[in-house]
Formats: C-alpha cells, sequence, structure tokens
C-alpha cells in the first residue's frame, strides 16, 4: 500500500476526511508559492496537489489557467517545479501528488521523469491529458519508481469504460464532480452522489473528489460522499490577496472536514 493511499484510508478511519488542496507551482510567484504550498500543510492538508505550470493546461478554467500563465512568466519552470517539492518533501510535507501535463512527461522520458519526480519526493503523479488506452508506458514507468499514478473518472465516464479507467489506478481516484472547466461554483452538481457511489461501489481505493468545490459547506457535503475533497481555484482566489487569506481559508475547508464521522460503505456492485 502506498504512503498516500495510507494517508487518505488514515483520514476517514478518524472519522474525517482528507483535505487535498490545489496550488500551481510558481504562482504567483515561486517564493510567494512555496509560503503558500508550506500554509497549506500548517493548516492540516492531508495531502498537496501541485500544479506543474503548462501553457496549455486541459480543462482548467480561467482562474487555473491565468495562475498557469503568470507562473510561466515568472520562471515556474519543470526544473524549479521540482526544486521545490524536493524542499517541501525533505522538510516533511504531505504526500505531493503533481499534476503534469503528458505532453511534458514525454518530452522528458517516461523513465527519466518518473526517476526526477521520485528522487524529488513526489508521492503520485496526475496526467490529466493521458488517455487510459496511452498509458501503459508511464504507468509501468511510475510503479518501477513507486509512483502512485492517479486515474480521472468524469461523470461522462460509462460503466463499460470504467473499469479499463480503474484498472492500474493506484493512490487515489479522482472523481470529476461535474462537466466542463474547473473554477469556483455556486453549488454542487445534483448527479454528484450518484457518481461517487457508483465509483466508490468499483473500486477499493479512496476516492476524491474536485472541480468546482469552493466553499467549506459545500467541502462537508461532499466529505459525506466521498474520502477526500480536492479544492483549487477557491484557494487561488484567496492567494490574490497574499498568503494569509489563502492559509485561513484553507484552514475553514480543514476544519469543515473533520468529524464527519465514519463513511457510509458503498453499495456491493
Amino acid at each position: 500500500m502506498s504512503r498516500l493511499t495510507d494517508t487518505l484510508r488514515a483520514a476517514v478511519a478518524k472519522g474525517d476526511r482528507a483535505f487535498i488542496p490545489f496550488l500551481p507551482a510558481g504562482y504567483p510567484d515561486l517564493v510567494t508559492s512555496e509560503r503558500a504550498l508550506v500554509a497549506m500543510a500548517d493548516a492540516g492538508a492531508d495531502a498537496v496537489e501541485i500544479g506543474v505550470p503548462y501553457a496549455d493546461s486541459l480543462a482548467d478554467g480561467p482562474v487555473v489557467q491565468g495562475a498557469y500563465h503568470q507562473a510561466l512568466a515568472r520562471g515556474a519552470t519543470l526544473e524549479a517545479t521540482l526544486a521545490l517539492v524536493r524542499r517541501l518533501s525533505s522538510a516533511g510535507f504531505p504526500p505531493i501528488v503533481l499534476m503534469v501535463a503528458y505532453n511534458v512527461i514525454f518530452r522528458v522520458g517516461l523513465e527519466r521523469f518518473s526517476a526526477m519526480a521520485r528522487e524529488a519526493g513526489a508521492a503520485a503523479i496526475l496526467p490529466p491529458d493521458l488517455p487510459v488506452e496511452e498509458s501503459c508506458g508511464l504507468a509501468g514507468a511510475l510503479a518501477a519508481h513507486e509512483l502512485d499514478g492517479i486515474r480521472l473518472v468524469a461523470p461522462t465516464t460509462t460503466a463499460a469504460r470504467l473499469g479499463s479507467v480503474l484498472q492500474g489506478a493506484t493512490g487515489f481516484v479522482y472523481y470529476i464532480s461535474r462537466k466542463g472547466v474547473t473554477g469556483v461554483r455556486q453549488a454542487l452538481a445534483p448527479d454528484l452522489e450518484a457518481g461517487v457511489t457508483q465509483l466508490r461501489a468499483a473500486t477499493p481505493l479512496p476516492v476524491a473528489v474536485g472541480f468546482g468545490i469552493s466553499t467549506p459547506a459545500q467541502a462537508s457535503a461532499v466529505g459525506r460522499i466521498a474520502d477526500a475533497v480536492i479544492i483549487g481555484s477557491a484557494l487561488l482566489q484567496a492567494l490574490e490577496g497574499g498568503v494569509e487569506p489563502c492559509a485561513a481559508l484553507a484552514s475553514e475547508l480543514q476544519t469543515a472536514l473533520r468529524g464527519l464521522g465514519p463513511l457510509a460503505p458503498p453499495p456491493s456492485p
């Protein structure tokens, strides 16, 4: 079992749900993003998702896209991102999930990238633009370097395709809460509970839900049906005002995911 999986399961075993903030490396600059990530850990994050800035990010709304473009303009290269991960992991940071476009991985080379990520201290890799049909090579490279490979499941994923997506998944499974791109939303999708319940019945891995979860109340509602909650755009908007507002929101989100009680077992498939 991986450290990432164990961490998420430990949170649920205590009656909590895992809090996973997402922030791009280098936004609004490399120094401030490191401070913000440390603040996320101090606020009680169970794991942290760090985005490797990429000019053509897939499925991201204007908040994340804008953050990526600014980070790139201020020197957030892959090398700078891995150096950031190395500093954080060497200081006893929670498990780090790198969200990175497959184009970046492919350019570096699957084995070399996996070795670099492992050496830096990452726990898992999430390539959002890699179809499962093309993932065998990367899955093998990640496994060879003891890195989890996170798979995405969408509300539009059919039951027939779900088995293929889950085959070889490790760490946790990322359920996209709604159709469309990332970004702050006023309400949760009406079919969210049904989708999460179906996924939990199909995999023994923890299920983390992201996309559009913006407030402590929304986080708590999602925590009643899933193992973990991923929040990004709302934290990025708070970060526009500085690290302190971002840290304050992270603390509120973490508190909303504590003390929720046992997670009901999924129905038998």
